[in-house]
């Protein structure tokens, strides 16, 4: 098994959204927290952006070792998710791009026993690698979706 030719275009390409949904907010807009117990549109991004991170350490463990367990991610718990909330909308965009090549290329080098490999996750079991970058997408684009609703909200 390898990567997709669709899960390979998304990830190519989905996070390139970011630029579009706030291309017309500034960052003091896009760090308004419209319900103040959720995360802003701001803080949605710097999510996305943190996770990368932990998501290549998993790939990478995963082709060394038979099943890690993984701990649930929590953004608020990562001190990297903390130090990004100090960048500004452009840095994070750049290291999202820098990040999003990493997976890519880590993913594309993998071999068909890598591929086969699991990974355990708390809440999901044991994920093979493809599973995983499914997660990934689909939790990339739900935080999508609620920076549009967020950016979209503000008047």
């Amino acid at each position: 098994m390898s990567l997709s030719d669709w899960a390979t275009a998304r990830l190519q390409n989905q996070h390139k959204t970011i630029s579009q949904l706030t291309k017309d907010y500034t960052e003091k807009q896009l760090q308004l927290r419209v319900n103040p117990d959720k995360w802003s549109a701001f803080e949605n991004i710097v999510h996305l952006c943190a996770y990368q991170p932990t998501f290549i350490h998993r790939i990478e463990r995963m082709g060394k070792e038979e099943n890690p367990l993984f701990e649930r991610y929590v953004a608020d718990s990562d001190s990297l998710f903390h130090a990004y909330l100090k960048l500004s909308l452009p840095q994070l965009i750049s290291i999202t791009n820098s990040d999003r090549l990493v997976i890519l290329n880590t993913l594309q080098s993998l071999s068909l026993e890598q591929w086969n490999r699991t990974g355990t996750h708390p809440k999901y079991g044991a994920l093979k690698m493809a599973q995983w970058v499914e997660f990934f997408l689909l939790h990339e684009s739900h935080h999508l979706w609620v920076v549009m609703q967020l950016a979209y909200s503000i008047v």
